[in-house]
């Protein structure tokens, strides 16, 4: 399952950044939305796509995603290490960052079960060893 999410979501994201070159910013934005859908789970993925959407909102002078897609872009991290992945959100500043939405029709056989629990386990698991880490190792 993984893999195909994965490939179905760096494909948006090339067909994205394809329209982005030829400064079809709303059109590589609908495709950045839905590479984020897909691949929010993936922490380069996720960076990816809030930077390529970062980079449409300063084109297009947006203020409003300029300041939302810095702010996701901070969080990115944190996220990712919680577990926490707002199933469908399609990551643009117009919708809370918080807030789980409908998967589109196309892709509701890539997410038949998701795992979000066994995430969460893993990432507190590695954020717990990091921690571990950085209080053995002399400062």
């Amino acid at each position: 399952m993984s893999s195909t999410l994965q490939q179905t979501a760096q494909a948006q994201l090339q067909q994205a950044k394809q329209h982005y070159q030829a400064a079809e910013y709303p059109q590589a934005f609908v495709l950045l939305e839905r590479a984020h859908v897909l691949g929010q789970r993936f922490l380069w993925l996720h960076l990816q796509t809030h930077w390529w959407m970062l980079k449409c909102g300063v084109r297009q002078q947006v203020a409003a995603e300029v300041r939302g897609q810095l702010l996701r872009l901070l969080a990115v991290l944190p996220a990712y290490l919680l577990g926490w992945v707002p199933l469908g959100n399609t990551g643009g500043a117009n919708v809370s960052a918080l807030r789980p939405m409908p998967i589109p029709p196309e892709f509701r056989p890539l997410f038949p079960r998701y795992p979000i629990l066994r995430d969460m386990a893993l990432r507190l698991v590695l954020a717990l060893v990091l921690v571990g880490v950085s209080l053995i190792l002399p400062a």
